[in-house]
């Protein structure tokens, strides 16, 4: 498979062998990208190279593109970390982690964590499409966009405690908001599958479909966010992105600061069809 699909153009500066060896797959069709990952023989666990062909991604995809879709080829979305990076050689991804200095591995750390964190970009809604596991690393990427939409199959873990770990892919400050403190330290700290049914009922999910109106619900939602102009949703989604950091009275400014540009824009169009009305 292409690691670059329809539109070439408009993803000029993708490096298609960085998204080759990370098993990353972008097709871009008008506004809306297509993110999959492409290692379905082991349901699409992550590496390194995916990280870094992630980022690589949120830095170089086309101010064009109003919606970013994220999914897994094959049945699963991301079983999480590839087992690799657990191997007992010192020149595994965690042994490498281990023996670097405190500075480097913090470093390390928040490479990776570069790729999953250009999903928020005020730019464009991200919607994560999930089907079969979505566990650790594969969890918190779903977490990383701003919609989770899942199909009846989906199962989410968050298994690094069980490993003796954290979640440390910038998924815990999207669980929280999502779920609530308890809910989120419960899923957390047992490791414990949460089903699509009730990812749906505690907010996790937007809604959950039978597998085979996975692509097709997501679609019509990718179609419907881009029907809506794009600078009124680019400025929706700052509001409520930020809206848990700031005071209400701060909110309140944050709805004017972003309003009034907004009828600015809306005048002077209603200004031009009505000069172009009476020229006519």
């Amino acid at each position: 498979m292409s690691s670059i699909g329809p539109d070439i153009e408009a993803a000029a500066g993708v490096d298609p062998e960085l998204l080759r060896r990370g098993h990353v797959v972008l097709r871009v069709e008008g506004p809306v990208a297509t993110v999959s990952l492409d290692r379905p023989s082991v349901r699409n666990a992550q590496l390194p190279e995916t990280w870094f062909a992630l980022a690589h991604l949120g830095r170089q995809l086309p101010d064009s593109v109003r919606v970013v879709v994220v999914c897994g080829e094959g049945p699963s979305f991301s079983a999480g970390l590839d087992r690799s990076a657990f191997a007992p050689s010192p020149d595994s991804l965690l042994g490498t982690i281990a023996r670097a200095p405190r500075a480097v591995a913090d470093d390390m750390i928040a490479e990776f964590q570069s790729a999953f964190t250009w999903l928020s970009d005020e730019r464009f809604v991200s919607i994560a499409a999930v089907a079969g596991h979505a566990v650790g690393a594969g969890f918190q990427l779903a977490l990383a966009c701003d919609l989770i939409v899942a199909a009846d199959d989906a199962e989410f873990r968050m298994a690094e405690v069980s490993l003796g770990l954290v979640p440390d892919l910038t998924g815990t400050g999207r669980l929280i908001r999502l779920v609530g403190y308890q809910r989120a330290l419960e899923i957390c700290a047992t490791g414990r599958h949460v089903h699509a049914d009730e990812a749906v009922r505690i907010g996790l999910a937007l809604c959950s479909v039978p597998p085979d109106e996975l692509d097709a619900t997501v679609a019509d939602l990718a179609a419907a966010l881009v029907e809506s102009p794009a600078d009124a949703v680019r400025a929706v989604k700052g509001l409520l992105a930020g809206a848990l950091d700031r005071t209400a009275e701060e909110q309140r400014a944050a709805e004017r600061a972003a309003q009034v540009p907004l009828i600015a824009r809306l005048a002077t169009a209603a200004r031009a069809a009505a000069d172009s009305d009476a020229a006519r």
